[in-house]
């Protein structure tokens, strides 16, 4: 099966929302109570791409999955460690999307200046845990029975890895205009190992 990794668009909403949907019904992955609608789910892509990329996997013109980067903590202080999330449509499981999605999450976000990226995973999880542990994320610690959902209590375990070497005095984050040409992305034209086959 051939892929291509690039930046979602809010065209990718309502595929994206399919996916996130699943999640939000069927397992303790995600707290939410309700998936988010297509609007929604449009917006908060709109709002990750400010700063960090949002990107999917678009297979046989259908998007089979997708990762992002996110803003850790809303302080000033804590805007070099991002979180990472990845969802893959139940159609394209153990099909090496999600790993294809993380080597390219993971070439762009250094670019921004981020120094350590985080993973919270509800557990049990062991495909996740297996995934990040694979990328080099390292367990920090886990919050006990910190969320309740389908009638038992859960908890998630933290996950960080170090993306560069923390610098003594470090910039502020590079915006996605700064790092990736947008246009180039919008055209699937492909990013370092964007071009996948799988």
């Amino acid at each position: 099966m051939s892929a291509l990794i690039r930046l979602a668009t809010l065209g990718d909403a309502a595929e994206i929302a399919t996916i996130y949907a699943y999640f939000v019904l069927h397992t303790p992955v995600t707290f939410e109570a309700e998936p988010p609608d297509v609007e929604e789910t449009a917006s908060r892509i709109s709002k990750v791409l400010e700063m960090h990329p949002w990107l999917v996997c678009e297979s046989e013109g259908r998007v089979a999955g997708y990762a992002y980067a996110s803003q850790h903590r809303n302080r000033y202080h804590y805007q070099w460690a991002v979180d990472f999330s990845v969802y893959v449509h139940e159609d394209y499981r153990r099909k090496g999307v999600a790993t294809a999605l993380y080597n390219t999450l993971l070439e762009i976000v250094p670019l921004h200046g981020y120094v350590t990226a985080y993973a919270g995973i509800a557990l049990p999880n062991a495909g996740s845990v297996g995934l990040h542990e694979s990328f080099g994320f390292q367990p920090v610690g886990v919050y006990r029975n910190v969320g309740h959902k389908f009638g038992q209590w859960h908890d998630v375990g933290w996950w960080q890895r170090t993306l560069v070497e923390p610098p003594k005095y470090p910039k502020d984050p590079l915006p996605l205009t700064a790092v990736i040409n947008l246009e180039a992305w919008k055209r699937g034209i492909e990013f370092g190992t964007s071009l996948l086959t799988f």
